[in-house]
């Protein structure tokens, strides 16, 4: 059995859809903090069992003959997200799964000023200490590109501090390739990048965002001080901001700028390019 964390979360829940495509339904298992979530899931024969990272016991029986385990990582700035994970890999182990995929980070290396890097690094070596075999899928950032370029279609403008180049993946096509290494078509063991093939900046996106457009759309350079008031003056609370100002200040140090093609291989053609996805939103 197969059996997913975070199945009703976005990349959980496109993961275990990717899954049914492939594996019968009474292979899969979901494990879930509000089941009821998952309902839809249960309907089409998909087990469906509570479980949160803050209870093992509840854990253990969610995870109860899986061959393999996906943990989607937790996010919660206010949490040990480490103790948190520790829990779900010594559960994992408990319930004799052979396998643990883990969604860890790209650019999960030591020096990393982007602060969730440390858990993902901290994570990882409590996977490699587990016993079981083990892949961390080191992620391209995959959220929706407006989250980072700010609201440019209404401006005209991309005004963020200074970024460097990153390989903004499509989080469908991350999902695809999940349940690709879950499914067994290609195993896989320790870290492993999934991004998109091209590493681009902003002033590459407001080039491609000016061509879709047919209008200039500029960039401009804030002061990171400046934006992270800025962003608090909109109501983002202070230690938000600043994690995301972290997210740009790895950025333009390269921490993100490697594209793999491992992704690719596990889709089996070309993964949606940051310009096929503003393209999609600016039709949308």
């Amino acid at each position: 059995m197969i059996v997913v964390t975070g199945g009703t979360g976005g990349l959980g829940g496109t993961t275990v859809e990717h899954l049914l495509e492939r594996v019968p339904a009474d292979r899969i298992g979901i494990s879930a903090r509000d089941t009821s979530k998952a309902q839809h899931f249960a309907d089409r024969g998909v087990r469906v069992r509570q479980g949160s990272y803050e209870d093992p016991a509840a854990l253990r029986n969610s995870f109860a003959g899986a061959e393999q385990v996906l943990l989607v990582s937790g996010n919660d700035p206010d949490a040990d997200m480490v103790a948190l994970h520790r829990n779900a890999i010594e559960a994992a182990v408990a319930a004799g799964a052979r396998r643990i995929l883990y969604t860890s980070q790209q650019g999960a290396v030591p020096g990393n000023p982007y602060r969730p890097s440390d858990v993902h690094i901290a994570t990882e070596a409590l996977l490699d200490d587990s016993g079981a075999a083990w892949t961390a899928l080191r992620n391209g950032a995959y959220g929706p590109l407006d989250q980072v370029l700010g609201p440019w279609q209404r401006t005209g403008v991309i005004a963020q501090p200074q970024d460097g180049p990153v390989p903004y993946t499509d989080r469908a096509d991350t999902a695809e390739a999940i349940a690709v290494l879950l499914a067994g078509d290609r195993s896989v063991d320790g870290p492993v990048d999934l991004t998109a093939p091209n590493a681009v900046t902003f002033d590459d996106l407001a080039e491609i965002a000016s061509g879709l457009t047919g209008r200039p759309v500029e960039r401009i350079v804030l002061d990171d001080e400046q934006w992270v008031a800025d962003q608090i003056a909109t109501g983002v609370p202070d230690q938000m901001a600043r994690l995301m100002l972290s997210w740009y200040q790895a950025a333009r140090a390269g921490y993100f700028a490697e594209a793999g093609p491992l992704l690719a291989e596990l889709l089996g053609r070309p993964p949606r390019t940051a310009g096929e996805r503003l393209a999609a939103h600016i039709a949308a």
